[in-house]
């Protein structure tokens, strides 16, 4: 799931890095290496790795440098470095460039275990942020989309964002919000959204419910009450039949 560089001049440190950490568990599947700053950087720009390891003191191109022009070409990527005590003030500098964590030397199994524990829930986290970031994108750009903020679509979209946690919202509450017969309103939705108003609330909710199992600590039913469904039960099968996956999954599997 993801790859890690490690840049090191010490053969022996790379080959008990690679003898001793459990990649698996931190999900780890590739492991490149090399031996100074330049050969790394040729590396980074080939394969993009999610997290890297790299020496301070390097020949050719040294840690640091390496670590700005690998933030200059992917800024999500996880570096950490790794030197001695005569190299800790670098590694202070490091952290205030941009680094995101430092290792002093002799490093032990449990180091770098620790280490790369940490890098990969810093990837974790950074994905969780992306996810939510495009969900709150696309729910806003389901409001600013289509017809003029004057219209009836944004007039529509503006009601069901208002009254997504609302159970008794109904196409007949739309239609006198709105001031039309509700056959005029289901004819009318159908050609502005493409689907019908029951089909639409729906998928609306899960969305919203979506991006609640990701930044949120709600428990389930809460969770359901807040966009909409009085019964759980079918909250969670409603849930499951959209995203092929159960909410807890779904949140269990965002943690990962």
């Amino acid at each position: 799931m993801y790859k890690l560089l490690v840049v090191d001049d010490e053969p022996i440190l790379i080959r008990g890095i690679r003898s001793f950490v459990d990649f698996e568990a931190l999900s780890i599947t590739e492991v490149m290496e090399a031996a100074d700053g330049e050969e790394a950087l040729d590396l980074f720009k080939t394969h993009r790795p999610d997290l890297v390891l790299a020496d301070i003191n390097m020949p050719k191109m040294n840690g640091l440098d390496f670590a700005s022009a690998a933030k200059a070409l992917k800024p999500n990527v996880k570096i950490a470095m790794i030197t001695g005590y005569d190299y800790f003030d670098y590694a202070v500098a490091a952290l205030k460039t941009g680094v995101d964590d430092y290792v002093l030397k002799p490093v032990s199994k449990k180091d770098i275990q620790e280490l790369l524990q940490k890098l990969v829930g810093k990837v974790h986290e950074a994905h969780r942020q992306e996810e939510v970031t495009k969900l709150i994108d696309g729910l806003v750009q389901s409001v600013d989309s289509g017809d003029e903020t004057t219209g009836y679509k944004y007039k529509i979209q503006q009601e069901i964002n208002s009254n997504i946690d609302n159970i008794d919202f109904s196409l007949a509450t739309l239609a006198s919000k709105l001031a039309l017969s509700p056959s005029y309103v289901s004819t009318l939705f159908k050609q502005l959204f493409g689907t019908t108003f029951q089909q639409y609330m729906i998928a609306a909710r899960l969305d919203r419910a979506k991006l609640l199992l990701l930044s949120t600590e709600m428990k389930m039913y809460e969770i359901a009450a807040s966009v909409g469904f009085e019964d759980p039960n079918y909250f969670s099968a409603a849930f499951k039949k959209r995203f092929s996956m159960s909410p807890n999954h779904f949140k269990e599997k965002s943690r990962q």
